[in-house]
């Protein structure tokens, strides 16, 4: 079997949903027996269409659903998850900045593990206690070359950084989850959100031939106590182009 389409992009948020619409030209693509609205633009360098689809709620079971639905009626050589995520290097020598690129080299869930006494635990929150299990997958190693070639490109105009990028269960703002159960197990981490590792997963479990997943999310907060709204439209925005400029100028 080979690829039907090129590139399958995911993603959550009205904002997002936003941002995908200008990408490209789409047209509304359904299925019998299948209630998800998909779309479908114009052919990309390679002669093959690029599709789109909006989760319907939030978090890791419904990225790989949704995932596991595009790869089986689409057929992508890669599965791309433009969107918005918190940022975890305001204090360090790295300093992000809103609608910074977050380039995921390795996905992993921080959610897995187990509560339990605080007595046992290795990390503890009040009389809480939370002996981490996190699982991770590492990104393609053959996309690298990829992402530095769009970061060097002259057309990106945007900041990005590569490095892991951790998915949980909850939105986080709060600083003491983002230092205690994120920081301190995987310092390599420079973004934070809710749905990468479910399409990663996916796209590791489908049926051949497998996808490769990209995860390419901007900052628009913090993930601490003064977390809003404000950013997202604009790192939705830069996600977005950053995704585009891949699709058109550099993925083969």
């Amino acid at each position: 079997m080979d690829y039907q389409s090129f590139a399958a992009l995911i993603y959550v948020t009205d904002t997002e949903n936003e941002a995908v619409m200008r990408m490209f030209s789409w047209e509304e693509v359904t299925f019998e027996g299948d209630d998800q609205v998909y779309y479908r633009a114009k052919e990309s360098k390679s002669g093959l269409p690029i599709v789109a689809a909006k989760q319907d709620e939030m978090g890791m079971t419904a990225s790989a659903t949704l995932t596991m639905k595009l790869i089986e009626h689409f057929r992508p050589k890669y599965v791309m998850m433009p969107g918005i995520a918190a940022g975890t290097l305001e204090e360090s020598g790295d300093e992000q900045m809103y609608g910074d690129v977050v380039l995921a080299s390795m996905v992993w869930n921080y959610s897995n593990g187990k509560y339990v006494s605080k007595d046992i635990a290795q990390i503890v929150f009040g009389e809480v206690g939370f002996l981490p299990r996190p699982t991770s997958i590492t990104v393609d190693p053959d996309l690298i070359p990829y992402f530095e070639r769009a970061i060097s490109s002259p057309r990106n105009e945007t900041h990005v950084h590569i490095g892991a990028m951790a998915s949980g269960s909850a939105v986080v703002a709060n600083k003491a989850i983002l230092e205690k159960q994120i920081r301190g197990r995987f310092v390599d981490t420079k973004g934070l959100e809710m749905e990468g590792y479910g399409v990663a997963y996916a796209a590791a479990h489908a049926t051949e031939p497998r996808p490769k997943a990209i995860i390419a999310k901007s900052v628009c907060d913090f993930a601490d106590s003064r977390k809003s709204d404000k950013y997202q439209k604009f790192a939705a925005f830069t996600s977005c182009e950053f995704v585009k400029l891949m699709i058109e100028e550099i993925l083969d």
